[in-house]
């Protein structure tokens, strides 16, 4: 593969993403406008379509601003840090099975290593260190704190999210994505099924991975003022918000391949692009759902229902997997 054609893809599936979080974001604040009967973005455009431009205009004209005793070339790294992982990690993420043209195959991935699974997880993880570095390197309390708790928040739930993974790869005994899709398909039966629990921890832990509501302990404005990027403003902090949602849209494409049969449709309505995207929908709806429903928890409670409750449940549902797998026959 020419280093041309990956860079193609690569720009390709940047401004997909920058498309895609542009108006998941108007959506977002539709559909929340409407669960707290409201109308949400209407102004801007017919129906408010034309909001993102205005956001970008915005964002793109206000002023830089550095806290004087800021750590100048950390602190203007790490939301490209943040950003740049985001990106990477969606990039082995397969968005439908390969496609045929004229006998060229084109895979709807930038890439797809082998070990495509681990790729993400472990990109995936190195986020929070432009969290970290952020507030660190801004020299204030409460992007300090911020930073601080966001990455000991990810990284519990990481754990927990890292099981509740291992469970999907021991049933299919597969550790690349379209691999796990297959053997979804060949059994007939959606990974969901025999590791519900699974599901659901993954489900749990993806929200608190990327920040979101009640799980958005690092942006607590009654006690942080704003977290980890209370002194980035402009473009930079933007960068914060961009990294948030495509992380988000990673969770829902690796809930929608590891558990629910990826770009396969129910009862055998075949493959296509078109049932993952509309899985990944459905799991981002899920996203907005619990944000407009439940309230910030409490920072002691957030890391004692990671550690206590669902890090022992992973461990329990990895056992009934290696039993039905191993004891019972499953999938092999």
């Amino acid at each position: 593969m020419s280093l041309g054609y990956v860079l193609v893809r690569s720009i390709l599936l940047v401004l997909l993403l920058m498309g895609a979080f542009a108006y998941f974001m108007v959506m977002e604040r539709k559909v929340l406008g409407y669960f707290q009967l409201r109308w949400g973005p209407v102004r801007v455009g017919p129906w408010g379509l034309l909001q993102p431009i205005a956001d970008a205009v915005k964002m793109v004209s206000k002023e830089d601003t550095a806290p004087a005793g800021a750590d100048a070339l950390i602190f203007h790294a790490a939301p490209a840090i943040v950003l740049f992982v985001a990106l990477g990690a969606f990039a082995v993420i397969p968005l439908g099975p390969t496609l045929h043209f004229g006998g060229f195959a084109v895979p709807l991935s930038v890439s797809s290593p082998p070990s495509s699974l681990l790729y993400v997880l472990a990109i995936a993880s190195l986020g929070v260190y432009g969290i970290s570095l952020g507030g660190w390197a801004s020299q204030s309390k409460y992007a300090l704190l911020g930073s601080l708790r966001a990455s000991a928040q990810m990284v519990s739930y990481e754990l927990a999210l890292g099981l509740a993974v291992i469970s999907a790869v021991v049933l299919s005994g597969r550790l690349d994505l379209p691999g796990i899709v297959a053997a979804q398909s060949q059994h007939h039966l959606w990974g969901v099924v025999p590791d519900i629990l699974g599901f659901a921890i993954f489900a749990i832990c993806s929200v608190a991975e990327c920040n979101r509501a009640p799980f958005d302990l690092a942006e607590a404005e009654g006690e942080l003022v704003a977290g980890f990027h209370t002194e980035y403003s402009g473009f930079r902090y933007a960068n914060f918000v961009i990294a948030e949602y495509i992380n988000m849209f990673t969770m829902s494409a690796l809930g929608a391949l590891l558990f629910l049969g990826g770009w396969n449709g129910p009862f055998g309505l075949g493959a296509s692009f078109w049932w993952l995207l509309l899985k990944m929908a459905a799991y981002l709806f899920f996203f907005i759902w619990v944000r407009s429903t439940y309230p910030r928890i409490r920072y002691d409670r957030l890391m004692g229902f990671g550690w206590k409750v669902l890090v022992p449940a992973a461990f329990v549902n990895l056992v009934w997997i290696a039993v039905f797998v191993g004891l019972l026959g499953g999938w092999r």
